[in-house]
């Protein structure tokens, strides 16, 4: 399933490599870095730095202008409906404008404080004629008819948090970043969740987090909805997507990620994932990464049977303004990695404009990065890269993606996910970004991408090019 391309992720970042035995030799780390700090409590207390409620309150927004066109190939179309009539189009365009302004109370003092967050998000479809956005999707919002929804308004963030020295308890709706639910920001406005949670950062080196979710808010919809499978059948929801986790970082150059998840009556989901430092970028740096998940259905099963091992493995070598990576990635089980609709919680290195995520998938991708403030323009990158995944199989898939299999006269036919046998896709894309550094616009986002994907007959994400522009504006009003 053809999604956006993730430029930044917090646990898996660029991809590369070469192996580590041949940079060891050229690699100089600074030692202190490597040194192990022990665990223990935490010698700040943020509640006790507490200033009040309207002392520290804040009244920022962003907005963003975002512009993607796409363009099907080998025959291959969009199919909408335009006034009830069922139209089809080779090319798509969305363009819409998303603003966020957001509301943070500062935290009343004494031993339990108390503060409130309060964003209001607005969308503009900048383009509404239905023949270029080709009817309701996730980047513009549209009537039964076809129509677009011109603006549209919705309380994206809402909710009551109580600190206690240095644990959080938030309850409503909440922006979540973690490997097993996480907000998505990859349209002109982000999804978030509805639920309580709680983090805890008492030690000085090892976090906690855990949350219950009901209800997730999405990208483009002005409603609350309950949580789907992204690769399964989306007819089928579940009510409840519980979580924990913890992050530990032994010494300063190494971070350790565990969490679990269960998807009430979908699957059971735990998450390992490091991220390694070394050397010093002026003269070699080596990142090293590792993603791993294991997904095993559970409850009522709504999604099939499902067992499922998939990890990414990721090296980054950086000197000066040069990053070059290369990433491994392998789904072991005859079903997609899945992940809940309307989240980021694919925190695997080759998680492109498509997933990589097949059943029984292997894929590997090199990337390169150029960071121009070597050169005297602070804030300025180019990148490229490109992906291959092969050895596709879902002949043996026994879920239940809707219309995936049909029964004529007794026998199964396949289709959908059982048609893959031995697919094969590939995806390259070169991109430009650029961050304003200073003056009234600082902080200002620039990005352009230009992505291309090829698939075989049966891979399901098809052929397609796209070009993005997407701007960001963040902006203070108190």
């Amino acid at each position: 399933m053809i999604r956006e391309l993730h430029i930044v992720k917090t646990t898996s970042t660029a991809l590369l490599a070469l192996s580590l035995s041949s940079f060891g030799a050229l690699v100089q780390a600074e030692p202190a870095s490597q040194t192990f700090v022990p665990t223990e409590l935490s010698s700040k207390n943020a509640q006790a730095d507490a200033n009040g409620f309207i002392e520290d309150q804040h009244l920022t927004g962003t907005t963003r202008n975002w512009y993607a066109n796409e363009l099907k190939r080998r025959g291959e179309v969009f199919r909408y409906n335009d006034n009830g009539t069922a139209e089809q189009t080779s090319r798509r365009i969305n363009w819409q404008q998303g603003t966020i302004v957001n509301y943070t109370s500062g935290y009343t003092q004494g031993v339990v404080g108390f503060s409130t967050e309060l964003a209001l998000y607005n969308a503009i479809a900048l383009d509404r004629d239905t023949d270029d956005f080709a009817g309701n999707s996730n980047r513009t919002l549209a009537h039964s008819d076809g129509d677009a929804v011109g603006q549209w308004s919705k309380m994206g963030l809402g909710n009551v948090k109580a600190r206690v020295s240095n644990t959080v308890l938030t309850m409503g709706r909440q922006s979540v970043n973690t490997p097993v639910i996480a907000f998505i920001g990859n349209r002109a406005l982000p999804s978030s969740f509805q639920g309580v949670a709680v983090q805890s950062d008492e030690l000085n080196n090892l976090s906690f987090q855990a949350g219950s979710f009901d209800r997730v808010s999405p990208r483009m919809e002005q409603s609350l909805d309950k949580f789907r499978s992204e690769y399964g059948d989306r007819s089928q929801t579940a009510d409840r997507l519980d979580m924990f986790g913890a992050d530990y970082k032994p010494t300063d150059s190494l971070t350790t990620s565990f969490y679990a998840s269960n998807l009430e009556d979908f699957w059971h989901q735990y998450y390992f994932g490091f991220t390694h430092e070394l050397g010093d970028s002026k003269a070699l740096a080596l990142s090293t990464n590792l993603n791993y998940y294991k997904t095993k259905d559970s409850g009522q099963s709504k999604q099939g049977p499902i067992d499922n091992d998939t990890y990414s493995l990721s090296f980054t070598g950086t000197h000066n303004a040069h990053s070059v990576s290369l990433a491994y990635q392998q789904v072991s089980g005859d079903e997609y990695f899945d992940y809940a609709h309307d989240t980021n919680a694919i925190f695997l290195a080759n998680s492109l404009l498509s997933d990589f995520n097949g059943p029984n998938e292997k894929s590997l991708q090199i990337a390169y990065v150029l960071n121009m403030a070597e050169y005297g323009v602070p804030g300025l990158k180019f990148n490229i890269y490109q992906a291959r995944g092969w050895d596709i199989d879902g002949t043996k898939y026994k879920g239940n993606v809707y219309g995936d299999v049909q029964t004529i006269n007794g026998v199964r036919t396949a289709s959908g996910v059982n048609a893959m046998d031995g697919e094969t896709h590939y995806e390259y894309g070169i991109g430009t970004s650029y961050s304003v550094q200073s003056g009234p616009l600082k902080a200002t986002a620039i990005r352009a991408t230009y992505t291309t994907h090829r698939a075989s007959e049966n891979q399901a994400d098809g052929n397609i090019n796209e070009f993005r522009l997407v701007t960001t504006v963040p902006f203070n009003i108190l």
